[in-house]
């Protein structure tokens, strides 16, 4: 960063006191992200995560059993929201530091307002596709599943709960999540940018919160509240936000201490062996269970997904930390070994959305076939292959687009 760069933002209170600044200090390697370029591992771990919502997504595959959920604690959801965290920092963060505050939110809601306009046509292709394997291929079976019954059996409560996102399907509820965190956003940077430990500490007691008091965003028609709790998983996004604000003027939020990195990394270990050691599983659960008995709230000693339980977020946090900091991870990330990962991240949208129809798609075609390795194989990897093609065209129209713009 520039000394009229620094200058500017330590007067706007940014940088604020000395031990905030050391906190703050670019480490080395570190790029400025202000200049235009792309961390290419963001787009490299986004492509990753994208791929393991997708086989999830299709479950009964022997295939679910290699993704990330079956070696610690979280899973690729967490990743997902991480990332969104970091990318709307980088994205969005230097329109709150100059320039119009009204312009700047103005961007951060359409990005939301797009959101909820793809959830809403995606959500309606998904009962099409279970309404015409229920109607033309003798399968009523799927009506049942992903939370698509309460349609049939109260249909005007479930179509006004489906535009006011009070009623997702299943498989269907990230994208609420996301949309309400972006509507946050603003708030975020306005207090992340001045001061980032404070807008931390604020996520932490929210977090907190929301466990201890178990307050959510409701369901209608359906009792309860949202699958993923936007005031328990906000820490997610709120970390990813101060970290890729910080990315973009060449700093980190969290910057590298080698204590701080043998703890994750052992902490990873633990979550590994208590995933794959049924024993060691056991006993795990058994403390845990103690703990409770003594009093400790459920968010500290479950494993609940909905409010992000402690062991969720620890493992999540550890293992971005642990890959953050690894330096094979930025030569591995500009490899071309990992390019088919680095199109579907830079296309993240589009291919979460269309990801997200194939799967419940091969959902429907699944159901009245027993599990098969090589069918399943070949409807992953086709529906994959399908995703890349997507992410292809699409970066290629824009690169296209570009260039004619600059002639």
């Amino acid at each position: 960063m520039s000394q009229p760069e620094t200058a500017t933002y330590r007067a706007a209170g940014l940088l604020g006191p000395s031990w905030l600044r050391t906190l703050w200090s670019p480490v080395t390697n570190v790029e400025v992200v202000a200049t235009g370029g792309r961390d290419a591992r963001l787009d490299m771990f986004r492509g990753i995560a994208l791929v393991m919502i997708f086989i999830n997504h299709v479950p009964g595959t022997i295939y679910e059993s290699f993704t990330s959920r079956n070696f610690g604690f979280s899973d690729a959801a967490e990743a997902f929201v991480f990332m969104s965290g970091m990318a709307a920092g980088l994205a969005y963060s230097n329109r709150f530091r100059s320039g119009s505050l009204w312009a700047a939110i103005a961007r951060v809601w359409a990005r939301a307002r797009q959101l909820y306009f793809v959830h809403i046509v995606i959500t309606m292709l998904c009962l099409a596709i279970f309404a015409a394997a229920a109607k033309w291929f003798d399968l009523p079976e799927v009506l049942t599943r992903n939370n698509i019954s309460a349609l049939f059996q109260q249909p005007l409560s479930a179509l006004v709960g489906i535009p006011l996102l009070t009623h997702q399907l299943g498989y269907l509820n990230i994208l609420p999540l996301y949309m309400t965190l972006l509507l946050a956003t603003p708030l975020f940077l306005l207090v992340g940018l001045r001061k980032p430990w404070l807008m931390l500490a604020l996520s932490i007691a929210l977090w907190a919160a929301a466990g201890q008091f178990r307050f959510n965003l409701p369901n209608f028609p359906n009792s309860g509240g949202w699958f993923f709790n936007p005031f328990s998983w906000q820490i997610l996004f709120v970390l990813g936000l101060l970290s890729g604000a910080a990315m973009k003027v060449g700093q980190r939020f969290i910057p590298y201490r080698p204590a701080i990195f043998a703890i994750a990394a052992a902490f990873l270990v633990l979550a590994l062996f208590w995933a794959r050691i049924p024993q060691l599983g056991e006993a795990g659960r058994a403390m845990l269970a103690v703990l409770a008995d003594m009093g400790a709230p459920f968010y500290i000693t479950a494993f609940d997904k909905t409010y992000l339980a402690l062991p969720r977020l620890l493992h999540a946090l550890a293992l971005f930390y642990v890959l953050g900091h690894l330096p094979i991870m930025r030569n591995l990330a500009s490899s071309a070994v990992v390019a088919p990962f680095r199109l579907l991240g830079r296309q993240g949208l589009a291919v979460f959305a269309v990801g997200t129809v194939l799967s419940l798609l091969l959902q429907v075609i699944k159901t009245p076939r027993v599990p098969d390795p090589l069918v399943d194989g070949l409807m992953l990897g086709g529906g994959i292959l399908a995703l890349l093609a997507l992410a292809w065209l699409l970066t290629r129209t824009a690169e296209l687009t570009r260039a004619r713009s600059v002639a």
